[in-house]
């Protein structure tokens, strides 16, 4: 190796997210302190064992000469698994495939009725648990019909239908074979109607248009067919090739009509066969971390078939399948090609759209799971800054600096946090913020969320609990490292809000918080510091540098004074509590009488609801 760092003339250098300058020696055969050095040069300090953001790793091969490319997560994926000898696009033979039940994702504008419809296709209830009546999370479902005297599966995935779950409805569609979009007919074609129609056109899977509450007195469902076809979708009545059905899924009205002409598309335009025998593959869909039983997630198998038993590894997450349940509840030994089950035995929770597949042994899922999360943590190490209060974002940015705000997500369930984060990262917010997602996960906040959120004083860092408290050890070291935590339950009105911070428009609210009281019982004069209280301390604690207010005989004389000193008997005291003795000088008042009675108190911050 030569001591100084040589010189490319083009040569094509692939390097992973996140790969330290150690990583990029190795590929051009140089000594890593030569790079260190010429960063150095370059106006940056960086180690050689320190994770380095695409954009560092690009101006190092520009500027040595090399044409350094950055790996795809997807190409890394498929590589790491090669050295596994695992290939998910294999070719499969005829003889080995069976038909599989189409599997159809629900797609439409907020409120008009997706989640009702799913209700009455499967007669069970979910829109009561809902926040806001809006489906807030992604789920699975497999109803029987009967089609031309036959059994005939179907495999329905409930996507939200609000704009901020633009990303659920994106990968529910590219695990989709068939699109059921739901248009009210009392209300036309809305905005996200549209946008799940192009969804929908670009994962390339054929529509079926259900038009819900044709039983209104205002009901146009004319007017829903013309308004669709400016968009291409041209009814069967029409001349075209979609098939309209008018529905209303509160009075339960031509629901078999819907689940016919769902199963005639899949007939009359797909191939829906996959292998049933040989490892497991598919796709999560969703994830949470439940109390009892762990991390569980629901998982729809592509092909292949998954038995209770089988090892898997699902993104970062791995484990031995302990048992799987359909979607009512009732355990099952195996799942084949298109049935979603909801999968316990995961040592973590898997990302909703992540990838699963099922290998021969535990160590295998094991090691392909851990290279994935060494990959995951060095590409967060390079986009992490450091952080600063709350406070200074908006003064650094009056002083004209460029400031970062770091969010940390943490929801209950995967679609949620990805839906929040890709929400998060579109909005409009001014050129002198800069907004990054640092780290998303499931589960209540932990002590290592604050502590990254804690890590260094560069940038604003704030973490994010959508259904999910912090764990007691972690709210109190948020507390003395000053981490600001936002809690919501509604995703949109969490993008509000940042959106809103953001811009400098939300101020905090404060209220008032008692701490405690204490009595004068003497009052003592002194040539150096003034007026000196002997007190007691009746309720609560008396803390020095805290708020104060006086009152006399049940009126108040003195407010928004503060405890400058505090004292028991000779020794300095931070804080004195119920029933014991204390000396103490006011700050701004100089006028204390026996029996005077001093209440102490703090702001803080109101939590918004």
């Amino acid at each position: 190796m030569s001591s100084g760092a040589p010189r490319g003339s083009g040569q094509a250098v692939r390097l992973p997210r996140g790969a330290s300058l150690s990583d990029f020696a190795e590929r051009i055969n140089a000594n890593p302190g030569s790079l260190v050095q010429e960063m150095f040069n370059l106006g940056e300090m960086v180690t050689a064992t320190q994770s380095c953001t695409d954009e560092t790793l690009l101006m190092l091969g520009l500027h040595l000469g090399f044409e350094v490319s950055i790996v795809s997560p997807e190409d890394e994926d498929r590589e790491l698994l090669a050295r596994f000898n695992i290939d998910l696009d294999a070719d499969v033979d005829e003889d080995r495939m069976v038909t599989r039940p189409p599997v159809v994702t629900v797609m439409g504008h907020v409120d008009h009725g997706k989640t009702k419809l799913l209700d009455a296709i499967r007669s069970a209830n979910v829109v009561e648990g809902e926040a806001g009546g809006i489906t807030q999370h992604i789920g699975a479902y497999q109803v029987h019909v009967e089609h031309e005297g036959e059994d005939r599966a179907v495999t329905f995935i409930d996507t939200p239908g609000h704009e901020a779950f633009t990303a659920m409805r994106a990968r529910g569609a590219q695990a989709t074979d068939i699109v059921i979009l739901v248009v009210a007919a009392d209300d036309g074609v809305m905005p996200q109607t549209i946008e799940a129609l192009n969804h929908a056109k670009a994962a390339d899977v054929p529509i079926v248009v259900a038009v819900n509450k044709v039983d209104k007195p205002e009901a146009n469902p004319g007017k829903v067919r013309q308004q669709l076809t400016e968009y291409g979708l041209v009814a069967e009545e029409y001349g075209g090739d979609t098939m309209f059905v008018d529905i209303s899924a509160k009075s339960r009205l031509n629901i078999d009509g819907l689940l016919e002409a769902v199963l005639l598309t899949a007939d009359a335009s797909l191939d829906l066969r996959a292998p049933i025998d040989g490892h497991a593959q598919g796709l999560a869909i969703e994830a949470h971390l439940d109390k009892g039983r762990g991390p569980v997630a629901t998982v729809l198998v592509g092909r292949g078939t998954l038995r209770v038993g089988d090892s898997i590894v699902a993104g970062n997450a791995y484990g031995r399948v302990r048992a799987m349940l359909d979607d009512t509840g009732r355990p099952l030994t195996e799942a084949g090609p298109a049935c979603p089950v909801a999968v316990l035995g995961l040592t973590a929770v898997p990302g909703a759209g992540d990838t699963f597949l099922a290998a021969d042994d535990d160590r295998t899922v094991r090691q392909i799971a851990e290279q994935r999360q060494a990959r995951k943590r060095a590409a967060e190490q390079a986009n992490l800054r450091g952080r600063a209060t709350l406070e200074t974002l908006l003064e650094k940015i009056k002083e004209g600096e460029r400031t970062s705000l770091d969010l940390i997500i943490k929801g209950d369930v995967s679609g949620s946090v990805e839906a929040l984060e890709d929400a998060l990262v579109k909005l409009p917010i001014p050129e002198e913020i800069q907004l990054r997602i640092i780290h998303r996960g499931v589960g209540a906040i932990t002590e290592n969320d604050v502590n990254l959120a804690s890590a260094s004083s560069d940038a604003t860092a704030i973490i994010i609990g959508f259904n999910v408290r912090p764990m007691q050890q972690a709210r109190e070291l948020a507390d003395r490292s000053g981490v600001e935590i936002r809690y919501y339950t509604v995703i949109y009105q969490a993008i509000e809000e940042i959106e809103a911070a953001l811009k400098g428009m939300l101020k905090p609210e404060y209220e008032e918080h008692a701490l405690g009281s204490c009595e004068v019982r003497e009052v003592f004069r002194s040539s150096k510091v003034g007026l000196i209280a002997g007190c007691i301390v009746r309720s609560g604690l008396i803390r020095r540098n805290a708020k104060a207010r006086v009152v006399r005989d049940g009126n108040v004389v003195a407010e928004n004074v503060s405890i400058s000193s505090l004292k028991r008997f000779k020794d300095d005291a931070t804080e004195v509590r119920e029933g014991f003795e204390c000396g103490l000088t006011l700050g701004g008042y100089n006028n204390l009488q026996v029996e005077d009675v001093i209440e102490t108190y703090e702001m803080r911050e109101k939590p918004r609801v």
